[in-house]
């Protein structure tokens, strides 16, 4: 299927209920046929790029529940799969979001993996081959996953250092996508159907990113984010001073070093 088809799926009648998602390149088509196959997915992509989104939006599509887990340090295996909980005098199994997928349906949407503590992905490498399986021990059960059941991963690769890298054997279980930033013109037909904003300051703040992503003697871990971007549009469109706007939506939310800060609102003042 041609990209052109792809955004034609993507906005046509059946979308209507569907989060708003433009299409980077044949990402729908790919998740699609990943999905009726039964194949687990993984997702790279700088951060606010649009992964959670399309997550969202192809959930609505296909007509699946998302049962979404934000990872962090702390997040063990036992997070995901369940635990036992003493409520009303006794002791009861709790089925964390992972169990619920596998039991109910649906996708499974691990964010930020590589954040999770390693026994995480002991516990879902069983669902990534033909096995299809979610071993409990403390239950002693083995579930099998429905065919409307989906793993999908996500990560970023700024991220990544040798600590917290996703291990190869991991990675080798997915099929991969790599997400990157909109192209200019994409992005602002982006912050237009998102928050209403004119054409004019859509497109200035679009030329705004596309200068802060290119700085190269700042001291910035990553470029705006269309999520941040959004922000900003929302702001300008509900009346704030753009100036002031593009402070809180996009510097003071890459930066918090002063003279960053100071350097990045002459980039502003230029734009505004």
């Amino acid at each position: 299927m041609s990209t052109a088809n792809t955004v034609e799926l993507n906005l046509g009648v059946d979308n209507e209920a569907a989060p708003f998602y433009l299409p980077q390149h044949n990402e729908v088509e790919l998740f699609t046929h990943a999905y009726e196959n039964q194949l687990p997915v993984l997702i790279k992509g700088p951060t606010g790029c649009g992964k959670t989104r399309f997550i969202s939006h192809m959930a609505e599509r296909l007509g699946l529940p998302l049962h979404t887990v934000s990872c962090h340090d702390d997040l063990t295996a036992s997070d995901l799969v369940g635990r036992y909980l003493i409520g009303d005098g006794m002791t009861q199994w709790h089925d964390g979001p992972l169990t619920r997928a596998v039991r109910e349906g649906g996708i499974c949407y691990l964010d930020e993996v590589v954040e999770a503590r390693k026994d995480t992905t002991v516990v879902i490498h069983p669902l990534t081959d033909d096995r299809r399986i979610l071993p409990i021990d403390r239950t002693n059960e083995l579930l099998h996953a429905p065919k409307n059941f989906m793993l999908v991963v996500s990560y970023n690769p700024g991220y990544q250092n040798l600590m917290k890298g996703l291990k190869p054997s991991t990675r080798q279980r997915f099929i991969s996508m790599s997400f990157n930033y909109l192209k200019p013109e994409e992005e602002r037909r982006v912050l237009e159907a998102e928050t209403g904003l004119d054409s004019a300051n859509a497109q200035r703040l679009i030329n705004l990113a596309t200068g802060l992503r290119g700085l190269k003697d700042m001291d910035l871990e990553e470029g705006a984010s269309t999520r941040l971007l959004v922000y900003a549009a929302t702001l300008i469109k509900a009346g704030f001073d753009p100036v002031e706007a593009c402070r809180a939506g996009l510097v003071e939310s890459l930066t918090d070093d002063e003279d960053t800060i100071t350097a990045l609102m002459e980039v502003v003042k230029a734009n505004f």
